[in-house]
């Protein structure tokens, strides 16, 4: 314990004298900006920005014009289209970000495959989604008898998917600068929908704002920007079988791996909307939004990490520092803040939202410094393809959360959520950090053994 703790205090002090020295050095920031571990990172750092920060803005708005009951209903909607996309991804994005640098002559194939998976998967899992409602989502069932409603759920589903996937690729090609054109189309695009609609809807107005927001983003990313990343690109309906047996595999556990780690992020909503009812879901679901946008540091980061690694698999241990180094500078200052000023971000959505949803949001800004760690670790396991080692990680920290959340909620209310995911995080960190010292351990071990031999 004494030998980690000494270790953990060597690599603090390495971080900040790194921190200092490059603050002080306008070329020494010039030059990090030049590796793509940084720029691809800082892109989908300020693509999550736009996104969360005009997502405030959707949010604030929506509060100020719908009733909770129908900020609570349009967010358990939009949670359960999201769950669906997740489910219909198939893992295909990472599958995509590990092969796509490699694949020059088949990329237009790769691409088309994975969209076209995605799509029929998409349907699917609307259909069978829609015919269960009565078990799993009772408080959503007047979806299925409203054939607006119906529609625009199968339709807003594809497009989430399909969304999330063409972020992946141009994330894939180095190119996350269209990631960020992609993310601004959608969240001003929203913006304006909600304004326009608010006048004739009330829960529709809200899920239709945010559902043809996506449908028109992803158009316009595949017939505009995605044909500038791949030039021979052409979007067409096209599954190969000789592109689905290289990724499936791979493709497949971080499927396992996305389901059980989105999970919770995306079953929460609906869980408190069917034990609490649907304003508490309102406070939760504000509190959950705000807090996100400290998650998105170490996203981005990990994400950057896993397409560096990717492409240079033999820098992994360098860029593995970076990432930390990154990650740790931008997290700590955000998290500190977010715990002092909390209370008056969440008035921005109106006082019973800051008197209801601030212990909570709190919570989760504490859970995003064991969360970097947990994130960063997934991303190097990808480039290192230990799939077992991804899909158990994600099982534990996804199984923690939802049975945690499902014993504290009624005990706790919506902070019974938030300790939840705390635990959970905090637990899959310490698991991590200690088994990486016993492993380091063991390695000199060896090396001192076969040095005396």
């Amino acid at each position: 314990m004494r030998e980690l703790i000494k270790q953990l205090k060597s690599h603090i002090n390495r971080f900040l004298v790194d921190v200092v020295n490059i603050l002080t050095s306008k070329e020494r920031l010039r030059q990090l900006f030049r590796i793509p571990i940084y720029s691809n990172a800082l892109y989908l750092m300020i693509a999550n920005a736009a996104n969360a920060l005009l997502g405030f803005a959707f949010w604030i708005i929506v509060a100020r014009l719908y009733s909770p009951e129908d900020v609570g209903l349009a967010s358990a909607i939009i949670a359960a289209v999201g769950l669906l996309a997740a489910f219909s991804q198939l893992g295909l994005g990472m599958g995509l970000i590990r092969f796509l640098p490699h694949s020059s002559r088949n990329a237009s194939s790769m691409i088309n495959t994975v969209f076209s998976m995605g799509t029929l998967t998409s349907i699917a899992a609307a259909l069978i989604f829609i015919a269960g409602l009565g078990f799993w989502s009772p408080a959503l069932l007047f979806i299925r008898h409203n054939l607006v409603y119906l529609a625009a759920f199968g339709l807003f589903t594809i497009a989430s998917t399909l969304f999330t996937l063409i972020g992946q690729t141009f994330v894939a090609e180095r190119r996350a600068g269209f990631t960020l054109a992609n993310n601004l189309i959608f969240s001003l695009l929203k913006l304006l929908l909600l304004i326009l609609l608010a006048a004739f809807f009330h829960t529709f107005g809200i899920f239709a704002s945010w559902g043809i927001s996506l449908v028109v983003a992803f158009l316009l990313s595949a017939f505009l920007f995605l044909p500038r990343v791949q030039a021979d690109y052409r979007p067409r309906f096209a599954i190969s079988r000789g592109v689905t047996n290289e990724i499936m595999h791979f493709s497949f556990a971080n499927y396992l791996s996305g389901l059980f780690w989105g999970a919770p992020i995306l079953l929460l909503p609906i869980i408190v909307v069917n034990l609490l009812g649907a304003e508490p879901n309102a406070y939760f679901y504000i509190a959950w939004a705000t807090g996100s946008v400290l998650a998105m540091i170490p996203a981005a980061v990990s994400t950057s990490l896993f397409a560096e690694g990717s492409h240079e698999e033999e820098r992994l241990g360098l860029n593995i520092w970076r990432s930390l180094k990154m990650v740790l500078l931008l997290l700590v200052p955000a998290v500190v803040l977010m715990l002092a000023i909390g209370d008056k971000v969440l008035l921005l959505f109106g006082a019973s939202y800051s008197e209801n949803a601030t212990t909570l949001l709190r919570i989760f800004a504490i859970a995003a410094l064991p969360l970097a760690v947990n994130t960063i670790y997934l991303a190097v396991k990808r480039v290192e393809r230990k799939l077992r080692v991804i899909v158990g990680l994600s099982a534990f920290v996804g199984a923690v959360t939802i049975g945690l959340t499902y014993m504290l909620l009624p005990r706790m209310g919506i902070n019974g959520a938030g300790i939840a995911w705390l635990t959970a995080q905090v637990i899959g960190a310490l698991v991590i950090v200690v088994s990486s010292f016993l492993k380091r351990m063991a390695v000199r071990g060896n090396r001192r053994r076969s040095g005396i031999s």
